[in-house]
């Protein structure tokens, strides 16, 4: 099964990198930002993102429409602020380009201004690695 890694992040803390970078260390896989596009076909997305302003941001959605074709199926994760998941918001995108996504997810809750200082932790990183090696 092929896999990749493609994230998303605006924050100057970089949890959603964080994140990724866990991933990346469980699988073996470079985590990549979305502005590079898949150059194969890939079974696996697992796709690291978060909440702006209640939305994923516009260059996640641009990046699934530029890359369709290559993407097997979503695996959702994501940091925010609140703790929502983005689940919703990246398969309402996914679903305009024919994109399957996993029921499997995973979200925690990250650091922002004053809110969740210390967030994502190193629990919090351990258990995404362990989630994303889990998938199948």
């Amino acid at each position: 099964m092929t896999k990749a890694i493609r994230y998303f992040t605006k924050s100057k803390k970089g949890n959603t990198k964080k994140l990724a970078d866990a991933v990346s260390a469980a699988l073996g896989v470079e985590a990549i930002d979305v502005s590079v596009d898949l150059t194969e076909k890939v079974d696996k997305l697992f796709l690291l993102n978060a909440m702006y302003a209640a939305q994923i941001d516009k260059q996640v959605v641009s990046f699934l429409e530029r890359n369709k074709d290559n993407i097997g199926e979503i695996v959702n994760m994501n940091t925010a602020a609140s703790g929502a998941s983005t689940r919703k918001a990246v398969k309402r995108a996914a679903d305009k380009f024919g994109i399957a996504v996993s029921e499997k997810e995973f979200h925690c809750a990250a650091s922002w201004i004053f809110i969740n200082k210390g967030l994502p932790s190193e629990d919090d990183l351990r258990r995404a690695g362990e989630f994303a090696a889990s998938i199948e």
